[in-house]
């Protein structure tokens, strides 16, 4: 992943933010919209385009498009530096391949804890019982 080349294939959109915010919401675009095409995109390799299909899949468009949006600041300029880190974290976070899990051997002093405690429990069970007047 090269992320010089990847920060040169993002689009980004200024767009009026929604809600609440008085005379200025309506006539200053803070809102930044920022997509980038996973599938067209020349800074991955193949492998890691597949990668990011597979686990950013609920976040791609039909078209395997990114889209994420930010309009946490009232300036533009602040509001693109914010997607773009958060767009570089959630990359990075995606092409991370974990490690694979070791499984442990479960230690004898706790499979014996295990046993002694089944068979307290079963001893107190045992003396709840009515005597057997036979």
């Amino acid at each position: 992943m090269e992320k010089e080349k990847i920060l040169l294939e993002l689009k980004f959109k200024a767009v009026r933010s929604s809600g609440a915010g008085g005379q200025n919401v309506n006539k200053v675009s803070s809102k930044v919209v920022l997509s980038f095409d996973v599938s067209k995109s020349d800074a991955l390799e193949t492998d890691e385009k597949e990668l990011l299909k597979i686990k950013l899949e609920s976040r791609l468009t039909s078209d395997f498009i990114l889209i994420l949006n930010c309009d946490e600041d009232r300036s533009q300029l602040k509001n693109k530096e914010i997607i773009t880190k958060r767009f570089l974290q959630i990359l990075v976070n995606a092409l991370k391949i974990p490690k694979p899990r070791k499984p442990t051997k479960i230690p004898t002093a706790v499979i014996k804890k295990r046993l002694n405690d089944k068979s307290n429990l079963s001893e107190i069970k045992q003396n709840r019982r009515k005597p057997d007047l036979l």
